[in-house]
């Protein structure tokens, strides 16, 4: 197998590629340009490439930010609707970063940029394989709390159809709901409508 058919069957295989995916095989990034000038392959972002002809999902920008912002977890509006609990369609990747996290600054796809500390940042993550790639995403019930806390951003009408979405399609427990509203401190925000779910 030659170097071209290597680099295309890592490409049909992960989805988006890297130089650092050929490097470990003792392949010069160049020939990522070289497959690109040729057709073979696609620029989808700086360092990033893909077959021209591979299928776009849903989840493609989700993937292009777990490679380049390895520390990134899919958050609030992106989270609700990776879970499927929310109608509402997100126009932009929201993810959390840590506190003093360096933030860099993308052109595509857009992001919304959420920091949080280090104790509300660490609860909650999901570690989910999209084509090889891992993806940092909230839990449902993080999610939930989430949007309560940032209740001013997203909008009250998005946290409580949140919060009915889940609890209806059996994606939440109510432990796991108030452990998520203690840890964000929106406890007694959260308390009337966990009430009234029951």
């Amino acid at each position: 197998m030659n170097r071209t058919e290597q680099i295309l069957k890592i490409a049909e295989k992960k989805g988006i590629i890297q130089a650092n995916d050929i490097e470990v095989l003792g392949i010069a990034r160049n020939y990522l340009y070289k497959l690109c000038k040729e057709g073979l392959l696609i620029k989808v972002a700086r360092g990033m490439y893909m077959l021209p002809d591979a299928p776009i999902t849903e989840n493609r920008n989700l993937v292009e930010i777990a490679k380049r912002i390895p520390n990134a977890v899919v958050c609030l509006i992106s989270a609700l609707s990776f879970h499927e609990i929310t109608t509402q369609i997100p126009h932009e990747i929201w993810i959390a970063v840590p506190r003093d996290t360096w933030r860099p600054n993308i052109d595509y796809p857009p992001l919304h940029y959420t920091v949080l500390t280090d104790a509300v940042y660490d609860f909650g993550i999901q570690e989910v394989d999209i084509n090889g790639i891992v993806i940092k995403v909230y839990s449902p019930a993080k999610t939930v709390a989430d949007c309560f806390k940032f209740r001013n951003t997203v909008g009250l009408d998005v946290a409580i159809e949140s919060l009915k979405e889940a609890w209806r399609s059996h994606k939440v427990s109510m432990d796991e709901l108030v452990e998520a509203a203690k840890i964000n401190r929106v406890s007694k925000i959260m308390r009337p409508y966990l009430e009234a779910i029951v």
